[in-house]
């Protein structure tokens, strides 16, 4: 009897190996089962603290923080499946760092928009991501923007990250003389905001496993004994989705004072991740010594910007692939299996929304500035010994936290890259693209 049960989970898991090696061809990537489960844990681990922090972020544009929790984990969870099941890639997705406090701080809180505006821009925005993935018209735009205005709005949207990072905690505050001081330190969430930043420089330094959630969470741990953190439980019943469901006013959105917020939205989700998809193939051997081609590169994109327009059904700001996912890489993940295992990961996750809700603003502030630091990291890949292209990637960089707001800071970039670049007699360097992008934005500039 023993024997025949023996023979019969063999059987059972054969089975299941064999429907695993079909649909993601691990022999194929030199990959097996055990190293997806890891390399999935590890990309999953690295990338959690987005689950804390975007219901913090975005319930500053008045969304309920409960829901937006749950649109979290239910975008990513979406996204990151689709990337492993479509396109049989090792990459996790989830609601866009940067593009979340455009949405909350700049969108909603200065230009004035409803919540319900903004996330039918993001919409919108990710539609023409669609189309354009589907139509090559994203690699043409891709290769016509030059590529130190790509590094820059990279590193614009770390500092203005950093910007919301150090407010929040209290690091930065306003000054009417000069505009921003340095806050006070002998208050606590000043002080735990850079307690937490480095801790997670420090252990992502070493290489140690989610260091980001490590100090997020020993922060929060110091705050309880404090007094400053209430403990509400850990696990529950996920709350409802309903405020945020369907929720985007895609009529709204068609405006033209929207162009430039659609433009923003468009222009990071689709340089970020071109950026990310890249890198993480080469990490994951995804190029054809042959060829020279990334395979699968094509699905991978697909997947990634039909995320953005899932997302916003449910409430998030564009989901886009996570550069976190090349930890998973270099842990073994190697095919979408990896995938599947951070999407399943995020859907159980959906059941901690009490232990979302302690994490206190000063724990995220510390995130954001750690995050923001790495984003910045870009601005190395610029060509600094060429005035006309350095200007515009400082200008693009620095004006995104100056003005609060991403879209300026592309904006200001692009018109500064063409003119000077036509003025110096270099018009070679200037594509069609780029003119057609200038004249939107001055227009927007001059009667908007």
């Amino acid at each position: 009897m023993n024997n025949s049960k023996t023979e019969t989970l063999s059987r059972s898991e054969a089975s299941s190996a064999s429907l695993l090696e079909r649909l993601f061809k691990l022999s194929a990537h030199g990959s097996s089962v055990r190293n997806e489960i890891v390399g999935g844990i590890t990309t999953f681990a690295t990338m959690a603290y987005i689950i804390f922090v975007n219901p913090q972020i975005m319930s500053a544009s008045g969304m309920d923080a409960e829901a937006i929790f749950v649109a979290t984990c239910i975008g990513a969870a979406i996204g990151t499946l689709l990337m492993g099941l479509f396109a049989n890639w090792p990459v996790g997705l989830a609601p866009g760092m940067g593009l979340n406090a455009f949405f909350a701080f700049t969108v909603v809180g200065e230009m004035g928009y409803s919540w319900q505006v903004a996330l039918g821009a993001v919409f919108i925005s990710g539609i023409l991501f669609v189309a354009m993935s589907f139509y090559k018209v994203r690699e043409w735009i891709i290769e016509s923007i030059p590529e130190s205005l790509r590094y820059s709005m990279t590193a614009g949207v770390g500092l203005f990250l950093g910007l919301i990072g150090l407010k929040t905690a209290g690091i930065v505050v306003d000054n009417p003389a000069t505009l921003v001081s340095l806050g006070d330190f002998t208050q606590p969430q000043a002080l735990l905001a850079a307690i937490c930043f480095l801790i997670i420089a420090v252990l992502s330094e070493r290489n140690i496993f989610g260091a980001v959630l490590i100090g997020m969470f020993s922060v929060t741990l110091i705050g309880f004994m404090l007094g400053l953190v209430q403990y509400n439980g850990v696990i529950a019943m996920p709350p409802s989705l309903a405020p945020t469901l369907f929720a985007m006013d895609i009529t709204g959105a068609l405006n033209v004072s929207m162009i430039s917020v659609i433009l923003a939205f468009l222009f990071v989700n689709m340089f970020d991740t071109a950026g990310t998809l890249m890198g993480v193939a080469e990490r994951a051997h995804l190029r054809n010594k042959e060829t020279g081609r990334i395979e699968g590169l094509s699905k991978a994109l697909k997947a990634d910007s039909i995320a953005s327009v899932a997302g916003a059904c449910v409430g998030c700001p564009p989901v886009t692939s996570y550069v976190e996912s090349a930890a998973g890489v270099a842990a073994g993940g190697r095919t979408g299996l990896s995938a599947i295992v951070i999407g399943l990961l995020f859907i159980a996750a959906i059941f901690f929304s009490p232990l979302a809700g302690m994490i206190p603003a000063y724990a995220t502030a510390g995130a954001l500035i750690y995050v923001a630091f790495v984003m910045m990291s870009s601005m190395q890949h610029v060509k600094w010994n060429d005035f006309t292209d350095a200007a515009p990637a400082a200008i693009t960089a620095l004006m995104m936290p100056l003005t609060f707001s991403i879209a300026n800071g592309i904006a200001l970039g692009f018109i500064t890259f063409t003119i000077l670049k036509v003025a110096t007699g270099r018009t070679k360097d200037v594509s069609i693209s780029m003119y057609i992008l200038t004249a939107i934005f001055v227009a927007k500039l001059v009667y908007l």
